[in-house]
C-alpha cells in the first residue's frame, strides 16, 4: 500500500426533506383539518479517527463524498425519514483544514473521536404546524434546508513520542530495527526510506514508547533539495528528537558538526516550534572507530555544540541502544508527569500505533544483512 499523507476532498451534506401540505380526507369526518408531516433531516458527513488505518490513500482517489437527502413529509401526519450519516474513517493524527481559508476544522488525535464536518439540512415543516384558531386550513409549509458543502485539505501527522532526524545513510532505519519490531528497508544507497515508519519500543512489560523514522534530511531541503521538508510534519507531535550523526569513517574533510548545525537550521526554516523541541545527539557507528577516534569525536561535539545530551552507540551491533532507550523512557515519564492531561489525550493512542506504516512490514523486505547505517 502506498503511503499517502495528504489529500483534498469535497464533502456534501444531504438536503432536508420538504414539509407536506395535506388535509385529512375521511368519510364522515368533515373538515378533517391539516395533517401534513415534516421532512426528514439530511445526512451529515462525519470524520471518525480509526487506529487501524495508516494512510489517506482512500481519499486520494475518492475525492467527493455525498450524504443522502431526507425524505419529504406526507399526509396523515407522516414525517419523512432522516437520511443516514456518512462516516469517513481517517487515521489517528489527521489534521483537517478548510482548503480555501486554511482554518482548522478538526484534529483527530484519539481513536474513536468523531467530528461533524458538514451538517445535514433540517427538514421542512408540514402545514400541521401552521394551524390556528383563525387559520384552520393552512396551506403553508416550508422547504428543507440545504446541507453544508465544503472543500477540505487532509494532512496526516503521525502520532509518536520520539522522532528520528539525520542525513541519508546516518543509520536511522537500522536504529529503529534494532530497538523495535519495525522493519524499514535498509540498503547501501541514500534515500532508501521514502515514507515514515513507526516502531513500538518496549522497555519492559509495562512501559513503551513510539518512535518515528522519516526520510533523510539534507542541507537545502527548504529549497527542495532531496525530499525537501515533505515529511517533517510527522515530527511536529513528538516530544523528543533524536539526531543521528554518521561518525564513520572519521574523515577530516567531512565537517560533522557543520552538518549537524545545517540540519538544525533546516528545522528552524521549517518550523520554529519544531526547532525548539528537545533534541539529543546520537553519535552512531562508533563501533567502527578506535578508542582515540571516539574521544576525538566526543570532544569535537561537546566543544562545538555546548551543553547538550550526547549518546555513543552502534545501531548495527546494538551497543548503547539499551541504555539510550531507558534514558528516553525516563525523559518521557518526566514530561508526562509535568503535563498529565496532554499525555492522556496523546500517548494512549500512540502506544497502539502499528509497528510499521506502509507496505514494508512484510518479512520479504527484511534486509538486515545490508550494510549498517543506511537510510
Amino acid at each position: 500500500m502506498k503511503f499517502i499523507d495528504e489529500a483534498l476532498i469535497q464533502i456534501h451534506a444531504g438536503k432536508g426533506g420538504d414539509g407536506s401540505a395535506s388535509f385529512r380526507r375521511e368519510k364522515y369526518v368533515p373538515r378533517g383539518g391539516p395533517d401534513g408531516g415534516d421532512g426528514g433531516r439530511g445526512g451529515s458527513v462525519i470524520a471518525v479517527a480509526d487506529r487501524n488505518i495508516n494512510t489517506l490513500v482512500d481519499y486520494r482517489f475518492a475525492r467527493i463524498h455525498r450524504a443522502k437527502s431526507g425524505e419529504s413529509g406526507r399526509g396523515s401526519d407522516c414525517n419523512g425519514r432522516g437520511a443516514p450519516d456518512v462516516m469517513l474513517r481517517m487515521p489517528v493524527g489527521t489534521l483537517i483544514r478548510e482548503a480555501e481559508t486554511g482554518a482548522v476544522v478538526a484534529d483527530l488525535t484519539q481513536h474513536g473521536q468523531q467530528v461533524v464536518l458538514a451538517q445535514g439540512g433540517q427538514g421542512g415543516l408540514g402545514n400541521l404546524h401552521f394551524k390556528s384558531s383563525t387559520n384552520r386550513a393552512p396551506r403553508q409549509f416550508t422547504k428543507g434546508e440545504a446541507g453544508e458543502e465544503k472543500e477540505l485539505q487532509l494532512e496526516l501527522k503521525v502520532l509518536a513520542d520520539i522522532g528520528l532526524l539525520g542525513y541519508p545513510n546516518a543509520g536511522k532505519s537500522t536504529f529503529i530495527r534494532a530497538v523495535s519490531a519495525a522493519r524499514p528497508k535498509v540498503a547501501d544507497y541514500p534515500f532508501t526510506t521514502l515514507q515514515p515508519h513507526l516502531g513500538v519500543v518496549r522497555v519492559d512489560d509495562a512501559r513503551s514508547f513510539v518512535i518515528a523514522d522519516i526520510p533523510g534530511l539534507i542541507e537545502g531541503a527548504a529549497e527542495g533539495a532531496g525530499l525537501g521538508h515533505q515529511f517533517l510534519r510527522h515530527l511536529t507531535r513528538t516530544r523528543l528528537l533524536l539526531h543521528l550523526v554518521d561518525c564513520a569513517p572519521l574523515d577530516e574533510e567531512i565537517d560533522l558538526v557543520g552538518q549537524a548545525q545545517a540540519l538544525s537550521n533546516e528545522l528552524l526554516k521549517y518550523d520554529g516550534a519544531l526547532h525548539a523541541k528537545p533534541r539529543w545527539i546520537l553519535l552512531n557507528k562508533m563501533d567502527m572507530l578506535s578508542e582515540g577516534a571516539r574521544s576525538e569525536v566526543r570532544e569535537l561535539f561537546e566543544q562545538s555544540l555546548g551543553p547538550q545530551r550526547f549518546f555513543e552507540l552502534s545501531a548495527l551491533t546494538g551497543e548503547g541502544c539499551r541504555e539510550l532507550c531507558f534514558a528516553i523512557m525516563e525523559h518521557l515519564q518526566e514530561m508526562r508527569a509535568q503535563s498529565p492531561e496532554a499525555d492522556e489525550s496523546e500517548s494512549d493512542d500512540s502506544m497502539s500505533a502499528p509497528a510499521v506504516l506502509g507496505d514494508e512490514s512484510d518479512p520479504s523486505h527484511d534486509t538486515s544483512d545490508s550494510p549498517e547505517g543506511e537510510e
